[in-house]
């Protein structure tokens, strides 16, 4: 089937017993069992839901992998893997322009459990190689990178990872399975913060992985069942109702985002603009390659804190706050929001600068939001 004819119906027969279109909603704890070892299929909630299963089934089919598992945020899901690939004395490689709460994950937490990380400019396949390790037992990545769109080569990531045995997960929250299907381009997990683009609505938390092999989907299920941070029926059932009008979304996502990204780049008084969509985007050949779409997450250098501060103080339409990937636009302040977690000098290096502002360019009208935007670097 067509991309969009499985966002609509894959994993989502007509419920059995009304015929209703819609996955209903199995707002249930616990299941009737017939008898002891008797039952349909359905023990207890935190094991098995309808709902989720049916979230979990369309996001296989998406991202052409086994199977998926949904869980209660996107950090709940990369915290899973955490559980599934690593234990002390292995190895991990990550994207260094990586999301600041992945970061905050690998570096706060899991270390502490004897995992050694090394962060690498992952675009930069030299650099993925020379810190592969003996003991090296996943290379994660974010491509493009939050907040500064890094292009990293999947299928080149995934060669290097692989002679040496090594899974290759890939964070595809920013592009979605819409416009990105790292599967099918050599990586063996894939990972989205579904509060983004895959409900789209800003109004769900969750998160889902998506998996290439067998073993490793039997083992992460055990895993969700036996840790529990499971997504609810509720949160489900909003995420499959986003994942319908995900392909016209994410059409409406790319072409603001080309717009805003076009007039952001004809400003003299910004400093310097991050989006694979433009020609001069280091990364930009290699996303024509391996995205269908370029999407709507954009960054920008105002040239300083007070710059920023003010220009973000200014915006109308634009709402200041967390998170992306919303029918809504969002700009926000890696510095001081997303990437807080990430240690100063570290930031600095990367060039998530004080004066770095980023926009999640939602799907209004492109004119509403270019005068807003006007307005705020005039006033």
């Amino acid at each position: 089937m067509g991309f969009r004819t499985d966002a609509i119906h894959a994993g989502q027969e007509p419920d059995p017993t009304t015929g209703a279109v819609t996955i209903p909603i199995y707002q249930t704890s616990t299941y009737v069992q017939e008898g002891l070892g008797k039952h349909k299929g359905f023990e207890y909630a935190r094991t098995q839901n309808p709902t989720r299963m049916a979230l979990e089934k369309n996001m296989a089919v998406l991202e052409r992998g086994v199977a998926g598992y949904a869980f209660a945020s996107g950090m709940a899901a990369t915290t899973s893997l955490t559980h599934l690939l690593l234990k002390q004395g292995d190895h991990a490689i990550c994207s260094d322009n990586v999301y600041g709460g992945t970061f905050r994950l690998f570096d706060k937490i899991v270390r502490h459990y004897g995992v050694e990380f090394t962060y690498v400019n992952t675009s930069n396949l030299s650099e993925v190689e020379n810190a592969m390790k003996p003991n090296t037992k996943m290379v994660f990545i974010e491509t493009p990178t939050n907040p500064l769109m890094s292009i990293t080569d999947i299928r080149g990531v995934s060669d290097i990872a692989h002679r040496s045995e090594c899974p290759l997960v890939v964070d595809n929250t920013f592009m979605s399975p819409y416009f990105q299907r790292p599967i099918e381009l050599g990586a063996d997990i894939v990972v989205h913060s579904t509060t983004k683009y895959l409900n789209g609505h800003s109004d769900s938390v969750g998160g889902v992985v998506v998996l290439k092999h067998k073993a490793d989907a039997e083992r992460l299920q055990f895993i969700q069942n036996a840790a529990g941070a499971i997504l609810s029926p509720f949160d489900s059932w909003l995420v499959l109702r986003g994942i319908k009008t995900l392909p016209v979304r994410m059409e409406a996502h790319n072409s603001n985002g080309m717009a805003i990204s076009k007039y952001l780049a004809g400003r003299k008084d910004v400093r310097k603009i991050y989006y694979p969509g433009l020609p001069n985007h280091p990364g930009h050949d290699l996303a024509k390659k391996q995205m269908s779409g370029f999407g709507a997450m954009i960054a920008f250098d105002l040239g300083s804190l007070d710059r920023a501060r003010q220009f973000l103080g200014r915006v109308k339409l634009c709402s200041l706050g967390e998170s992306l990937g919303g029918v809504e636009t969002l700009i926000s302040h890696p510095a001081t929001m997303t990437h807080a977690s990430v240690p100063p000098e570290e930031r600095a290096r990367l060039g998530i600068t004080d004066g770095l502002v980023r926009i999640s360019v939602g799907i209004e009208d492109v004119q509403d939001l270019i005068d807003d935007l006007e307005s705020a670097f005039r006033n």
